[in-house]
């Protein structure tokens, strides 16, 4: 009676005894499955990376960018980090930026000292 021996992906070794038809329907099953598993993997991954494409940036990656444009060489208020980020289509209210710029400025990625401004003195964020 013959004999067969598959080796899985996963390391699995198969033992397979039966008529040559037989053997040769199994192995065929086998081989087909394993092709249905690699392209639904392989859809998977593709699926994951246009996900990831379609991620937009968020604020707080806008405005590092800015940083690496070189937009904070000076100081800049809430309301001028605002309109930039308005510029690049990112509608961003000046009362969330405080709270993402204390963040980065915690995370030492910008510094913020007092700057004046038309109605008296506010915090500037600069590199």
């Amino acid at each position: 009676m013959p004999k067969a021996t598959i080796k899985s992906s996963s390391g699995a070794v198969i033992t397979i005894e039966g008529s040559h038809e037989e053997i040769s329907k199994i192995i065929a099953d086998f081989e087909k499955a394993a092709a249905v598993t690699q392209s639904k993997t392989e859809a998977s991954k593709s699926h994951i990376k246009k996900r990831q494409d379609k991620k937009r940036l968020a604020a707080s990656g806008l405005i590092i960018e800015l940083k690496d444009d070189g937009f904070f060489d000076k100081p800049k208020s809430l309301l001028e980090i605002s309109q930039a980020l308005e510029e690049k289509g990112r509608m961003t209210p000046v009362t969330s930026l405080s709270g993402i710029m204390i963040k980065l400025v915690q995370d030492r990625i910008f510094a913020r000292k007092k700057i004046e401004g038309k109605n008296g003195k506010k915090w500037g964020y600069a590199k």
